[in-house]
């Protein structure tokens, strides 16, 4: 695959609200009913927020994601969500026509009490973390039945690091129909070579052709892991 045609491709992945919301999947309720995304800005109240409405009720928000969460869609019509906590990553699944409206008031206050990403009025329908101190490779976990119907789920997380040559990352290639995980640690990706925290892993997507994983980092650029996925093999760009 030619680099513009691996750019194309990652142009078309979705990544972490807010910076990434444009990417976002189109969500289709199994009524059929479209939703939409709205980003409210860098300033007020609402800063940072970005909220899914029916298209014709996008002022009536029905889920409201803070910084750090990205949507995916899980066959045939569900809405999945995955987004960083303390040591884990947290991964939901949303029935999209059952998500309740409600106030923009209540997004206010609940996001200055709470430290989670994700609110809405309707509980998910499932949830599973993904904890940061999972031992490297593949391995079995338990994913609820709900996400079973997803081939391939790739996540990245920061990583514990006892020194600064350690890896800060990994990436999380979730297989939910297999109940399996393959933990690869980013050995490229270390504290002496980056700054970690203001650099960082956005979005990851398989290259159908290679199979390899192409990725975008915020302030690192866009890059092809290695084989086995734990190093950068090229660079497509580099900030």
């Amino acid at each position: 695959m030619t680099s513009d045609k691996r750019l194309a491709l990652l142009e078309k992945t979705a990544g972490p609200s807010p910076w990434y919301w444009k990417s976002f999947p189109t969500v289709l309720g199994h009524s059929g009913q479209r939703f939409t995304w709205t980003f409210h800005g860098n300033e007020g109240e609402l800063a940072y927020l970005v909220t899914l409405g029916l298209e014709q009720e996008p002022s009536t928000p029905r889920l409201a994601l803070n910084t750090h969460c990205t949507p995916f869609l899980i066959p045939p019509d569900r809405l999945g969500i995955w987004c960083p906590e303390p040591g884990a990553l947290r991964i939901l699944c949303f029935e999209a026509d059952q998500l309740a409206g409600f106030s923009f008031a209540e997004i206010v206050g609940w996001f200055k009490q709470s430290n989670d990403k994700v609110y809405a009025a309707t509980a998910p329908l499932a949830e599973f973390e993904l904890s940061a101190r999972l031992a490297d490779g593949t391995q079995k976990i338990d994913v609820p039945e709900e996400f079973r119907a997803l081939d391939e789920l790739l996540l990245v997380g920061p990583r514990p690091a006892k020194t600064r040559d350690d890896a800060a990352c990994n990436v999380y290639v979730l297989y939910p129909q297999a109940g399996l995980v393959e933990v690869l640690p980013q050995r490229w990706f270390t504290a002496n070579q980056f700054e970690v925290g203001r650099q960082w892993i956005a979005r990851l997507v398989r290259d159908p052709a290679s199979h390899r994983l192409i990725g975008e980092g915020v302030r690192l650029g866009k890059f092809v892991l290695s084989e086995d996925g734990r190093g950068v093999d090229e660079w497509i760009e580099k900030t």
